[in-house]
């Protein structure tokens, strides 16, 4: 499938950043310090990164509201993570939403539980609504 490569250098440099920080924190701390030091190492490495990014979300030509994202990498892949022990089943239906409301289709979720674990999430937005194409890890 074609659309399993879209961003990839990309979100290869998130995943190294994801393993960069986790191996040098471990399991337990809050979401918001992971994000800290994965911003850090991102911004490191030369990308673009904005923290806690809102976006509209719109119906019918009118914005209902505002969505915050955890981050935007390279104004092109979206980063969600949790620090939980165990991640909710819901955790990627999110991300697929956070991308149906910037028309961005590639993004990450990343797990900071006692095993660190990613999931790739992919919406063709030109397709309209759908179910969400994950490939965990």
């Amino acid at each position: 499938m074609p659309h399993e490569l879209q961003e990839a250098e990309t979100t290869r440099a998130i995943i190294g950043a994801f393993y960069v920080v986790y191996n040098a924190l471990g399991y337990g701390f809050l979401e918001s310090l992971y994000m800290a030091a994965l911003e850090r190492e991102l911004r490191e490495c030369g990308h673009r990164v904005g923290r806690e990014v809102y976006v509209p979300v719109m119906f019918r030509g009118a914005e209902l509201g505002r969505q915050r994202l955890d981050m935007l990498v390279d104004e092109k892949v979206v980063v969600e993570a949790k620090a939980t022990e165990i991640l909710h089943p819901n955790a990627s239906r999110q991300l697929f939403a956070y991308l149906r409301a910037t028309r961005l289709e590639v993004g990450l979720l990343l797990h900071f539980g006692p095993k660190p674990r990613f999931h790739r999430v992919v919406c063709l937005n030109d397709s309209g609504p759908g179910l969400p194409h994950v490939r965990s890890v």
